[in-house]
C-alpha cells in the first residue's frame, strides 16, 4: 500500500476516526463517542487514493452503527485522488457514539460478513474457480452477491423447498450461466420431510431446546416432502461443458452440512475450496459441533483461511455459528508466465 496512502490513514484518528487497515488497499473507517458529523472536503466525502474502482458498504443495524468499510482498487496511474461519496449518508460520515453493546455485536456481524464476502471472492479469483455449488441457495442471495461482486463463472445452486426455490428460479433466469435445481443434497438419494416456515433457517432437522430458546420462530413450524441427492451423482450435468473444472462448495444447510459433504463421496478431492457455517452452540437437534465439523473437512485435505462470526448471543456475546472458509493449499495454480 503506498506511502501516502497510509499516511492518510494514520491521520484519520487525529479527529476521532478510528481506522482498521485491511491490508491490500482496503480499510474500515468508523468514529466513537456522541453523534456528530465529520465533513470531508465540499461535498463531505471521504478522500482515498487512486482513480481505479471504488466500494463503499454501508454496515451495522440498518445503518444505524453509522459504520463504513471503504475498499480501494489499486491504480497504475500514479498518485491521483478521488473521492468516495456516502451515498444514503447524505455524504456524510454520520458518527454515533451512543450506540449500545447490542449494536456493537450486530455492527461486528455485519463487518464480519463484509470480510467473508470480501475474502471468498478474492479466493475464488486466486484458485481461478469456474463453477460455485451453492448448496442451501434459499432465495439465491448468495449468487447474487457473487456476481455484483464481479465472479462470471458457473453457478450451481440447490434449493429444495418450494417457495424459496421459486424466488431462485426468478433470480437465476436470466443468467445463462446460472443453474438451479430443486431438490436438497445429502449423504444418500432419498425422499425426506423438511420443516419449514422459518424464513432462511428451514432445516431437515428439529430445533435443540438452545434453539427453541433464541428463536421464537421454531415454535411453529410445518414440514414440506422434498427430494435429496448424492453431490457426486450432480457432479457430471453441473459440470458439464467446464473446460478444466475448478469447483468451490459453498453449504448453508442448517445443520446438514456434514451430510452433503458426505455426498460428495470421493469427489470431494475434485473441490479447490469449500465454505461451512459450522455451529459453537447448535441451533437444531442432531447437528455436529464446530469442532467434529472441522476435523472432517481437515481429513479430506482442506485448510481453514478465514473464520466468521454469523450469528452471537446479545447476553453474552458468545458466537453461536461461524462461517468457515477453507481450500486445498496444493490447489493454488501454477502462475502464468507474462
Amino acid at each position: 500500500m503506498p506511502t501516502l496512502y497510509r499516511r492518510m490513514l494514520g491521520l484519520l484518528p487525529r479527529i476521532g476516526v478510528q481506522v482498521l487497515d485491511l491490508g491490500s488497499g482496503a480499510a474500515v473507517v468508523y468514529r466513537r463517542g456522541r453523534r456528530t458529523r465529520v465533513p470531508v472536503g465540499r461535498t463531505a466525502d471521504l478522500i482515498a487514493r487512486g482513480q481505479g474502482r471504488y466500494e463503499v458498504t454501508a454496515v451495522g443495524p440498518e445503518k444505524k452503527a453509522d459504520m463504513w468499510v471503504v475498499a480501494r482498487e489499486s491504480s497504475a496511474q500514479g498518485d491521483a485522488w478521488g473521492s468516495v461519496p456516502f451515498g444514503e449518508s447524505g455524504g456524510r460520515l454520520l458518527v454515533d457514539e451512543t450506540a449500545s453493546a447490542a449494536d456493537e455485536r450486530r455492527f461486528q456481524i455485519a463487518a464480519a460478513e463484509y470480510l467473508c464476502t470480501q475474502h471468498v471472492t478474492a479466493l475464488l479469483e486466486k484458485y481461478r474457480v469456474n463453477c460455485v455449488f451453492d448448496v442451501g441457495a434459499n432465495a439465491g442471495q448468495y449468487g447474487r452477491r457473487l456476481r455484483r461482486l464481479g465472479y462470471t463463472g458457473r453457478i450451481v445452486s440447490f434449493e429444495p423447498t418450494a417457495d424459496a426455490f421459486e424466488k431462485l428460479e426468478r433470480a437465476a433466469e436470466k443468467d445463462d450461466d446460472w443453474q438451479v435445481f430443486n431438490v436438497g443434497l445429502g449423504r444418500e438419494d432419498s425422499a425426506q420431510s423438511i420443516h419449514v416456515g422459518w424464513n432462511t433457517m428451514n432445516s431437515l432437522l428439529p430445533p435443540s431446546d438452545y434453539g427453541k430458546d433464541r428463536y421464537l420462530r421454531f415454535a411453529k413450524t410445518r414440514t414440506e416432502d422434498i427430494e435429496i441427492r448424492r453431490l457426486d451423482g450432480m457432479l457430471e450435468k453441473a459440470l458439464d461443458g467446464i473446460t478444466d473444472p475448478r469447483p468451490y462448495l459453498k453449504m448453508d444447510t442448517q445443520g446438514y452440512d456434514l451430510e452433503v459433504f458426505a455426498g460428495a463421496g470421493e469427489r470431494i478431492a475434485d473441490f479447490v475450496g469449500m465454505q461451512s457455517e459450522v455451529a459453537a452452540l447448535r441451533l437444531y437437534e442432531g447437528s455436529p459441533r464446530m469442532r467434529e465439523a472441522i476435523a472432517t473437512y481437515e481429513e479430506a485435505g482442506f485448510e481453514i483461511t478465514g473464520m466468521y462470526p454469523v450469528t452471537r448471543e446479545e447476553t453474552t456475546g458468545r458466537v453461536v455459528e461461524f462461517d468457515c472458509v477453507m481450500v486445498r493449499a496444493d490447489a493454488v495454480p501454477e502462475a502464468t508466465s507474462a
